[in-house]
């Protein structure tokens, strides 16, 4: 990870498109999509794609409130286990919350096609939510050693950073799942019940919170921008589930 703001443009990355113009499908679901029936639908998405039965897709979604331990995760980061469901995930990364207000986007790429490079990836993935970000006139940037996109907040004598949006994917036959959750105007204090991806000396925030009056409709339109710019063209398809 870099300990300064990422860009489109300084990237190189290999992954700015596949080098054959197919366009990954888009789709958003609306209402709440439970997250056992959103793995499903990932898993089986993500088998499909590695069988070139199905194209790629971005899926984006909400769920309602609940906390997922990736393969890193630590017991005693769990503060409060009643609080929400629970469930285990495949991905990498701890502890980390989704909810309402919580804009979440899977993604199943195709590395084969794009080049086996995770790190490449991941840092596209970066690069896709610190453009997004810009939109709105946020500076987001990575911190070695945390996982995910920070801001840095500032007052009278003051400093801290918070994290505004979190990264956690799993390849399976060099196709990703899972993805990124970007918060636009969750509860924040639904993060209290667990430690958020390990981390104690940091705080969280939402676009909302940074006290700009951001729709989750108005994020779409930046991710779904920014996203063309990193990874190629999309086109909107119905949502699997």
């Amino acid at each position: 990870m870099l300990d300064r703001p990422l860009s489109v443009e300084n990237k190189g990355n290999p992954l700015l498109g596949r080098g054959d113009d197919a366009p990954v499908q888009w789709a958003v679901s609306t209402g709440f999509v439970p997250y056992p029936a959103a793995v499903a639908a990932m898993e089986a998405r993500a088998a499909a794609i590695a069988d070139g039965t199905a194209g790629e897709l971005v899926w984006l979604l909400e769920h309602p409130p609940l906390y997922t331990a990736g393969v890193s995760a630590k017991g005693a980061d769990l503060i409060e286990p009643d609080r929400f469901p629970v469930f285990a995930s495949g991905r990498g990364g701890q502890y980390t919350y989704h909810g309402p207000g919580q804009r979440v986007a899977y993604v199943m790429l195709d590395l084969t096609r794009r080049g086996r490079d995770v790190r490449a990836f991941v840092e596209a993935l970066e690069a896709w939510i610190i453009d997004a970000l810009a939109a709105f006139n946020v500076v987001g940037e990575m911190r070695q050693g945390r996982v995910g996109v920070w801001v840095e907040r500032k007052g009278a004598g003051w400093s801290r950073e918070d994290k505004i949006a979190a990264i956690g994917v799993k390849l399976r036959k060099w196709v990703s799942f899972h993805g990124i959750s970007l918060n636009v105007e969750p509860d924040l204090g639904h993060f209290s019940g667990i430690v958020p991806c390990g981390q104690t000396e940091h705080g969280v925030t939402s676009l909302v919170d940074l006290g700009l009056p951001v729709t989750m409709d108005e994020a779409d339109a930046a991710l779904r921008a920014s996203f063309q710019r990193v990874f190629g063209p999309v086109v909107d398809t119905d949502a699997p589930v």
